[in-house]
């Protein structure tokens, strides 16, 4: 525990000492994202346009970590325990691709929709039977969304046969 978090200090420490645009926690058996840290980055808070939080043991994200992070491009949170998302997520206008991949959604996360500048969704290997695909539709700049590995149901397979405006991957090649 204290050698992670050793880990965590260290690359957080980098990241403010270099002035990187880019944090990566990856890794890092974060069962939470540590509130201080928002302290000790405040300098660069505002610079930080892609996170990974990949493969850790996060169970939620707070809506503080959405608030001050809010200028995100790219926000991987694969290969965690979520099963949804804050409101708040919302607030990331500038978010063109997330990856939810290896999570445990049951139900689409509906606040996506409402993220007009996302061009990649990556769901893959949830629990999801239902895709908003209208909503989806409606998103300008989405190409890809990945839903391989997740229990669709029959309508929502052919639902993909019709002319959607971004590519849908539901069926693993």
């Amino acid at each position: 525990m204290a050698k992670d978090a050793a880990r965590v200090a260290r690359i957080v420490n980098e990241t403010v000492a270099e002035g990187r645009n880019f944090l990566d926690l990856s890794n890092c058996k974060l069962t939470t994202f540590p509130v201080a840290l928002f302290k000790v980055m405040r300098d660069v808070l505002p610079n930080i346009q892609i996170i990974s939080l990949e493969n850790n043991e996060l169970k939620f994200i707070s809506s503080d970590f959405m608030t001050n992070f809010n200028q995100l491009r790219e926000l991987n949170l694969a290969g965690n325990f979520l099963k949804q998302l804050p409101d708040e997520v919302k607030v990331l206008k500038h978010l063109t691709s997330i990856n939810l991949a290896r999570n445990k959604f049951s139900v689409f996360p509906h606040q996506l929709t409402a993220l007009t500048t996302l061009e990649t969704i990556n769901l893959e290997a949830n629990e999801i039977t239902e895709i908003p695909v209208e909503s989806l539709a409606s998103l300008p700049f989405l190409k890809s969304l990945n839903m391989k590995s997740n229990p669709l149901r029959s309508e929502t397979q052919i639902t993909q046969q019709t002319a959607l405006p971004f590519e849908l991957l539901t069926a693993d090649e």
